[in-house]
């Protein structure tokens, strides 16, 4: 079904045009947009990963949210910008400009719908930047409108069963992705073709802590597109990660929900700006 791992009651395309404008204090019922993408992640993984993690995350969020917390997803963006994959098969990439304007075009439809408050939870780490770009430009355009573009990854969790090598040097279908696949969709995880691949060190140690500084593609780190160790990977990991982050995420939304934003003052560009800045946050 359409809601995936998202429950039905909080999935808003459930709901007619009529209940959504039933809806009761819309501007602070959070409207939660997973954000993934269709790329390779190694021999051992779907290329599926980051929108089965976007949508898993988001939708393990909701689920753990009280009653009382209103909060709805909407479909996730299962495409991205994926480029730096391109040299394997499977990978389905947009460009950054047309994820950016996506993104705000969905944003735009949300609110005009009466919502204020918008949280995209994105597992692709080659996309952060049109979509906090997007974020910002919808701030720009709408003084109350709350939007906030945060990695799946970004909250607290528990990653002591890595090694201190992936945790410096991981960046793709690591120990993990792999994990929390398991728990996920464990039926695409194929764990006997897992092997590990790290990058070599960076030659200009001074720019880096590990990870390189340079643009990168994939195909810079070997033949099997994994940048990472997944063959530690277990069930019981991907299990408490998923929980871990779900409950992270429920509490974020429960906060987003309960914030008072401040709203912008429209005031034009030039000399009166300055003042009604000041005047906007009274």
């Amino acid at each position: 079904m359409l809601h995936g791992f998202t429950p039905k009651e909080r999935f808003l395309p459930y709901l007619s045009w009529v209940d959504i404008d039933a809806l009761e204090d819309k501007e602070n019922i959070v409207i939660v947009l997973p954000v993934g993408a269709i790329e390779q992640h190694g021999p051992h993984l779907p290329c599926s990963v980051d929108a089965t993690v976007a949508a898993g995350v988001a939708g393990k969020a909701l689920s753990l949210l009280p009653n009382n917390i209103p909060a709805y997803g909407i479909p996730p963006i299962i495409y991205g910008k994926s480029d730096e994959h391109i040299h394997f098969p499977g990978t389905i990439t947009l460009n950054g400009e047309t994820l950016l304007h996506m993104v705000q075009e969905i944003g735009e439809s949300v609110y005009r719908a009466g919502f204020r408050k918008l949280l995209m939870v994105n597992a692709h780490g080659g996309q952060p930047q049109p979509l906090e770009m997007a974020a910002r430009e919808l701030r720009l355009r709408h003084g109350d409108y709350m939007v906030i573009a945060r990695s799946a990854w970004s909250v607290a969790h528990d990653s002591s069963f890595f090694s201190d090598k992936e945790k410096q040097l991981s960046m793709h279908a690591g120990h993990g992705e792999t994990a929390i696949m398991m728990a996920l969709d464990p039926d695409s995880v194929k764990m006997e073709r897992a092997e590990a691949s790290y990058p070599p060190p960076f030659p200009c140690p001074t720019l880096t802590t590990g990870r390189p500084a340079a643009a990168w593609a994939s195909y810079d780190f070997g033949p099997t597109g994994v940048i990472g160790d997944p063959t530690m990977a277990t069930l019981e990991q991907g299990q408490q990660l998923l929980a871990q982050l779900g409950g992270q995420w429920a509490q974020a939304i429960t906060e987003i929900y309960q914030a008072d934003w401040m709203k912008r003052q429209e005031v034009s560009w030039g000399r009166g700006h300055y003042q009604g800045h000041i005047q906007s946050r009274k």
